[in-house]
């Protein structure tokens, strides 16, 4: 009797396989993930170079440096969490619209930067959600052109 752990997938395990992994759904969620990773260790960064909790002078050396790395520690879970929502929703509307059009061309990547930025500003109104309609199509566009301008 053969282990199946040891058989060579099928093609229609392959099939499915590829299916799962280029799904938008596993595009969205991978990318919400690596989102999250990149997101904290930005905000590690940029909390290192701005503290704004005031340190009280009057506590031991030990007890400022649980205060500080406390902060850190804040800032880069809530820069995670923006960083992952952010990853998300570009990710899964890039891809849709991707299948939608059955096209890979820059339109894609400024639709996607469209919604991203229009669903990030939800919470500001109208005229904020046209402005970060704009900024992050604007931004998406330029991103997409260096990336691809040898192409």
């Amino acid at each position: 009797m053969s282990n199946p752990f040891t058989q060579p997938p099928t093609a229609e395990q392959r099939a499915a396989a590829d299916n799962f992994m280029n799904s938008c759904a596993f595009k969205s969620v991978f990318s919400g993930i690596a989102g999250y990773g990149i997101g904290a260790v930005f905000g590690l960064v940029l909390s290192g170079i701005e503290f704004s909790s005031p340190v009280d002078t009057s506590a031991s050396t030990k007890q400022q440096i649980k205060t500080v790395f406390k902060d850190m520690g804040k800032k880069s879970v809530s820069s995670a969490k923006n960083f992952a929502i952010m990853a998300a929703i570009y990710s899964g509307s890039e891809c849709m619209i991707e299948s939608y059009r059955a096209r890979n061309d820059i339109y894609n990547s400024i639709a996607a930067g469209c919604v991203t930025g229009g669903t990030l500003a939800v919470r500001t109104g109208p005229r904020g959600m046209a402005m970060g309609c704009a900024g992050f199509a604007a931004f998406s566009a330029g991103i997409d052109w260096y990336m691809h301008k040898d192409d």
